[in-house]
Parts: C-alpha cells; sequence; structure tokens
C-alpha cells in the first residue's frame, strides 16, 4: 500500500466523509481530462485542462474516494450524458417503476422525487401511470428534455439546502430515488443529510450505484473519472446513512453497469422494517472478502496496469497486421480507458455514438472523432472496440451485420476478450 504522507508537498485532502486524512492509494490512473469535456472541431488546437486520476482509501471508513479536482458546478451544468439513449437502461428503469409502485403501494396521493433526473428516462414511466413525480437535475440541457416529456424538474443540485427549501413547500417524498448519483457528489454529507429531511417519516429511498466489490473484481477501472467522487462498499454506504439516521433495511445486486447495488432505507426511527437476511448476507461477505482491511486494496493499482498492457499489446499487434479498429460508444468509462492506456487515432480511427449530441465532437483527451453508427457500415472495420463493455449485449445485436463482413467485437474489461 503506498504512502505519502512523508512528502511536505503532497496534499491529499481528507475523507469525505469521516475527515480522516487520506494517506493510502488505491489507484492512480495519472492525469486525464473531464470524461465528458467533448471538444468542438474548433477547440482541437486550444489547451486541455487534464487534471489527476488519483483515487485513495480512508484507512477510518473505508471510502474509496477522489478528490473534488473539478467542480461539480463544471461537470453537470451542461451534461453530455442522455439516459434514453440506451435500450436497456430505459428497460431496467421501466422494470423498477412496476417494482416499486406494486411493492410500496403508491398511488396517485403518493410522491416521489428523484435526485438526478437526467432527462425523464425513469419518472415517464410513474406519470404514465397517473403518480406524481418530481425531478431534480443539475443540467438546464437534459431538464429541459424531461420538462418536454411533462416532467416537472427542479434544474438545482441536491443538498440540504435545496432538501429545506422543498420541505418549507410542503414538498416531500413517499420515494425517494437516486441512481448513479450517490458516487457523483463530493458533498457526500450534506447529500445524505438533505435526504432525511426530504424523506416522509414513512418513506423509502432506494439508491443504485456501483458496487466497488465488483469493480475490484471485474478490474472495472473505467468507471473511475472525475464525476465518480466515491466508491461504495455496502459496509462503507451503511456508515454512512447511519450517521445521518438513516438504516439501510434491504440490498439488491445488480448487473447494471457492470454490477451495482440497489439499497433500501429509510428513517432510523421508523420500526415498521426490519433489516433483511440479504443485508446480514453481503456484509458478511464484504468482511469475509477484506472490504474492512487496509491491505485489501492495495493489490488492484498491480491489476490495472497489467490490463493496460494486454490491451497495448492486442491493438499493436492488430494495427501490425494492417487491420482496422473502430470504437463503439462515447461513455465516461471509455475515456478514461483510453486516456490512462494512451490509445488515440493511431489506434483507433474514429468511434460512434448513437448520442446526436456526441457526434461530430471529439473525445476528450485523445481526439478521436465520433460519429454516427452508420460510419461503421461504410467503413467497415475489422475489429469494434466496445467501449461502454455494460451494454456489450445490446450493442453486439444492433451491429450484428459487422459480421458480414468478418468484422469481430473486442471487449476490454475485465480483460481483452473477442467476440
Amino acid at each position: 500500500m503506498q504512502q505519502h504522507q512523508n512528502n511536505p508537498y503532497l496534499h491529499q485532502g481528507n475523507c469525505l466523509f469521516c475527515n480522516t486524512e487520506l494517506r493510502h492509494t488505491f489507484v492512480d490512473l495519472g492525469m486525464s481530462p473531464a470524461c465528458e469535456s467533448y471538444r468542438q472541431p474548433e477547440q482541437l488546437n486550444e489547451m486541455e485542462p487534464f487534471y489527476p486520476l488519483h483515487v485513495y482509501v480512508c484507512e477510518k471508513c473505508f471510502l474509496v474516494q477522489l478528490q473534488e479536482y473539478i467542480r461539480p458546478e463544471n461537470i453537470f451544468s451542461d451534461y453530455a450524458y442522455f439516459s434514453s439513449y440506451s435500450d436497456t437502461w430505459l428497460k431496467h428503469a421501466k422494470n423498477y417503476v412496476d417494482m416499486a409502485v406494486d411493492r410500496f403501494q403508491l398511488t396517485d396521493q403518493s410522491q416521489v422525487v428523484e435526485i438526478a433526473s437526467n432527462d425523464g428516462y425513469l419518472l415517464q414511466y410513474f406519470v404514465a401511470k397517473g403518480i406524481p413525480a418530481l425531478g431534480i437535475e443539475p443540467a438546464a440541457n437534459i431538464a429541459k428534455v424531461a420538462i418536454k416529456k411533462g416532467i416537472p424538474t427542479l434544474v438545482k443540485f441536491f443538498g440540504e439546502e435545496t432538501a429545506r427549501e422543498q420541505f418549507d413547500q410542503g414538498q416531500r417524498a413517499d420515494l425517494l430515488i437516486g441512481n448513479n448519483v450517490l458516487a457523483h457528489t463530493p458533498h457526500l454529507n450534506d447529500f445524505v443529510k438533505g435526504m432525511k429531511i426530504l424523506l416522509k417519516p414513512q418513506g423509502v429511498i432506494t439508491m443504485e450505484f456501483p458496487h466497488l466489490m465488483r469493480l475490484m473484481e471485474e478490474n472495472q477501472f473505467d468507471t473511475i473519472y472525475h464525476e465518480h467522487f466515491s466508491y461504495f462498499s455496502f459496509i462503507t454506504v451503511e456508515k454512512v446513512f447511519a450517521f445521518h439516521g438513516l438504516t439501510i433495511f434491504d440490498v439488491e445486486e445488480l448487473p447494471t453497469h457492470g454490477g451495482s447495488l440497489r439499497i433500501y432505507a429509510g428513517h432510523t426511527e421508523n420500526s415498521s422494517t426490519s433489516i433483511s437476511q440479504k443485508v446480514l448476507e453481503l456484509k458478511t461477505r464484504e468482511e469475509s472478502a477484506g472490504f474492512t482491511r487496509l491491505e485489501h486494496y492495495c493489490s488492484f493499482s498491480e491489476q490495472v496496469k497489467e490490463t493496460k498492457r494486454k490491451l497495448l499489446d492486442f491493438l499493436i499487434t492488430v494495427k501490425r497486421e494492417g487491420k482496422s479498429i473502430a470504437g463503439y460508444g462515447a461513455p465516461g468509462k471509455g475515456n478514461t480507458l483510453l486516456n490512462y492506456c494512451g490509445i488515440r487515432s493511431d489506434f483507433l480511427d474514429y468511434t460512434v455514438d448513437r448520442s446526436p449530441y456526441k457526434q461530430g465532437q471529439f473525445l476528450p483527451g485523445t481526439h478521436i472523432p465520433i460519429f454516427h453508427p452508420d460510419k461503421i457500415q461504410e467503413t467497415k472495420p475489422d475489429y469494434v472496440l466496445i467501449l461502454p463493455w455494460n451494454l456489450k449485449d445490446e450493442i453486439m445485436a444492433q451491429m450484428a451485420h459487422i459480421r458480414a463482413w468478418g468484422g469481430q467485437f473486442v471487449v476490454p474489461i475485465p480483460k481483452v476478450k473477442i467476440f
């Protein structure tokens, strides 16, 4: 485990949760641009800011975390990720809504609130059932899309202040949702405190986030980027919620984003819910795997370096054979992978993406051009590198026509695999 406490010129800061000084490296991915800072053609010759992707683990609470190198306002105020462009994610959202309405007996008298509601990809299914819904979304460009769908959306960052404003207006949630947002705030305590305020006495919080156990097991280092400040084990997230008077009473392990947790929480003073067996089992499994021991975290860094070497070995071999490689997707995880591995247009001719917002732009740092998916049919590459590997089944089904010219798919994580 690397320690830096003897270097007076290097300041790592303090833990986002417990304020302990950070001294232990989890993984250092070097310098990288903000993963959603796509470049316009006229920006290609301009200076581009790069920031450290150096992740630490807290020796006290074991929160794996990235420091606030970029302010959230600079990441999320005008955002390039629209959830509705993934069919798999829309299906996941619809299934969740059907489950939640049934499990929590939601009606037209209930109030659902989603934090980081994006383009209304999820709340649209509550609205369709006649259940009142409110989105809280900081990116104005994305909130505008949700509002056009008829989903009331508040354009604000969420935290204690926003929660108190809503509380004072009589707005409280029977169901408070946060999908892939808990990791996105550098103000973790303020965020969870806000959820406590906004939740009705008998209300339920559900949150989804990538599971640190799966990140380490599956070598998913590319899910580390500047907008993800925290990387949670169940053990640590339970501590965070308990500190703010919230009890996690149930948990599900999901396949989304390479392996996520969906936690269910309520007020600690609400005695109507009992702790499920799944909570106890997962805690036991994490403890057995070493998530309460600092040394468990030290092996990940070397694992990541070896993955980089193997991917570059594959790309170098293929290019020396005169083969062509295109990318599919322009996700944040892809930008971490490409920048850390030093993969630019000398390896990857271009990438494609279904989002019109990204087409015609260039990937941050690597400046690989982004085209419409039709480009693959035009150029017929030998290999298609799937950057959003968590959606590989959906993408391989969409792009199955590459088989006609002998094209093959490449998935880089957890290790290079050809399909």
